[in-house]
């Protein structure tokens, strides 16, 4: 190693749902991610801040929740409040910085050494061409699902075009100074399109069954039936392409894979030198109760994200603790020898990476966010959207089904969801893994039921902001652990 501290390199996905990988129970969709991941920790109970990019990326970076960092929305990325983010501790560590991708975070170009970019789900930087005619053809599919194959080769799509950004970069950076880049694809995030031979490598009636369809929609929130209602009203019958929306997304999967092998054959030695994360900002209904995409509620096809970490210093081995896409920013911050900054709410995963025991009562339970505040709409209610109801465009993420407030709490098997409103749900994820059966009044859960309530509770405190700082100094434990006793 030329320096004293590894190489950085976060590989994210957007949108992808657990469960789609081989190493995740599914298809054998992202071989060599799955094969870089074996080579250290795994964690299979990861969870996203909340399921929407930029508020998720936005705690990726700050090690922040969404009540905290005030980024709530898409839109509010320039918002976001902090003292020093994930960049600024990397640069005091004297690492160069780079960027290849979808950005949906409030750095921009200005912040990195090198930044090629900005890509977005219908196209980026156009160089050839071909690149344009592909972008163009991206934007008019309108975030649908294509039922034939993309008529552009590979080297059009975007993860190609974002990997030879990163080849350019590694190529670029100072080989006396460590190197931290992030590599973000925006698949397999909507539109959902691949071209030969992906889009027949994954033939539809092979794909993994749907937990439940549109038919137990009674059974869920409100939120869910009134975003099925707008879809269904601009896109009649978009369910019964479920199939082929999971084939085409097995299919992105492996593109993106192919080029993940691409970048690592390029990184050749320097990946011994490298400590990589794999994650993805949130997850994708893919077909689950009727729905694509996201933008209702926080089921675990939402807010569980792939996360694993390896490279000098990790342990091979799957861990079993609860962890966040909020712990990103500690975990680094002491992989590179400083201080977790102030107002970071995230724990560092570095004593678990090297295979260190972790005390149960701080990674026994998690917490994640939804809702962009003010009071929930109601089922009926029909206000302004920022799109028209007319036509075939919508999004997900709009002022009804975002509406309000919602926090969620998982301990063990028990998943329990409350809004601003009162309205309550508590699951068994292992008897229930689609959230279907709402156990918050059934006698035999009371006891636990009031377990999760206070902690719950516990995480609303854990999560109130301690910024800005101000004359008294606050205790802050090793590594953020705050419910780890110190005492022997």
């Amino acid at each position: 190693m030329p320096h004293d501290r590894p190489n950085i390199l976060v590989l994210m996905t957007d949108q992808q749902r657990i469960g789609f990988t081989a190493a995740q129970g599914g298809p054998d969709a992202m071989p060599r991610t799955d094969a870089l991941v074996r080579r250290g920790t795994r964690f299979p109970r990861a969870y996203t801040s909340a399921p929407a990019c930029v508020p998720a990326r936005t705690s990726l970076l700050t090690g922040r929740f969404p009540s905290a960092h005030r980024v709530r929305q898409n839109s509010t990325a320039q918002h976001a409040l902090y003292s020093r983010d994930l960049l600024d501790v990397l640069r005091e560590a004297d690492y160069s910085l780079h960027f290849s991708g979808k950005p949906h975070m409030h750095p921009g170009p200005q912040d990195f050494d090198t930044f090629h970019g900005p890509f977005m789900h219908d196209g980026g930087p156009q160089e050839t061409a071909e690149h344009a005619a592909f972008d163009s053809w991206l934007h008019d599919l309108d975030h649908a699902v294509a039922h034939e194959p993309t008529p552009f080769p590979v080297a059009s799509q975007l993860p190609h075009r974002i990997v030879d950004g990163a080849i350019d970069a590694v190529d670029a950076a100072d080989p006396a100074r460590p190197f931290f880049l992030w590599v973000s694809f925006p698949e397999p995030h909507n539109p959902y399109q691949v071209p030969e031979p992906y889009f027949s490598l994954f033939p539809p009636d092979s794909v993994p069954e749907r937990t439940a369809g549109p038919e137990v929609l009674d059974r869920l929130g409100w939120r869910f039936r009134w975003l099925h209602r707008l879809i269904e009203g601009k896109r009649p019958g978009f369910d019964a392409e479920w199939r082929r929306l999971r084939a085409n997304y097995l299919g992105m999967l492996r593109l993106i894979d192919d080029q993940i092998a691409r970048l690592l054959d390029h990184l050749g030695d320097t990946l011994e030198d490298t400590v990589v994360l794999v994650l993805s900002d949130h997850g994708d209904l893919v077909g689950e109760y009727g729905l694509q995409r996201k933008g209702a509620g926080l089921p675990d096809s939402l807010v569980r994200i792939p996360f694993g970490v390896c490279g000098p210093g990790v342990d091979r081995q799957e861990r079993e603790e609860l962890v966040s896409i909020v712990d990103v920013l500690p975990t680094l911050a002491e992989l590179v020898g400083t201080g977790i900054p102030p107002g970071v709410q995230g724990r560092s995963l570095a004593p678990l990476l090297a295979g260190d025991d972790a005390p149960a009562e701080e990674f026994s339970s998690m917490y994640a966010e939804h809702g962009y505040g003010g009071v929930s709409y109601h089922e009926e209610d029909r206000p302004p959207l920022h799109f028209p109801y007319e036509g075939r465009s919508f999004d997900e993420l709009n002022s009804v089904t975002q509406s309000g407030e919602m926090r969620m709490v998982v301990e063990g098997d028990l998943k329990l969801i409350v809004d601003d409103t009162g309205e309550a749900f508590l699951y068994d994820l292992r008897e229930d893994p689609a959230e279907l059966t709402n156990l918050i009044d059934a006698p035999q859960t009371a006891e636990a039921r009031d377990a999760l309530n206070r902690r719950l509770v516990q995480w609303l405190l854990r999560v109130a902001d301690d910024l800005p700082v101000g004359a008294y100094r606050p205790s802050t434990p090793a590594h953020n652990w705050r419910w780890a006793d110190p005492r022997p």
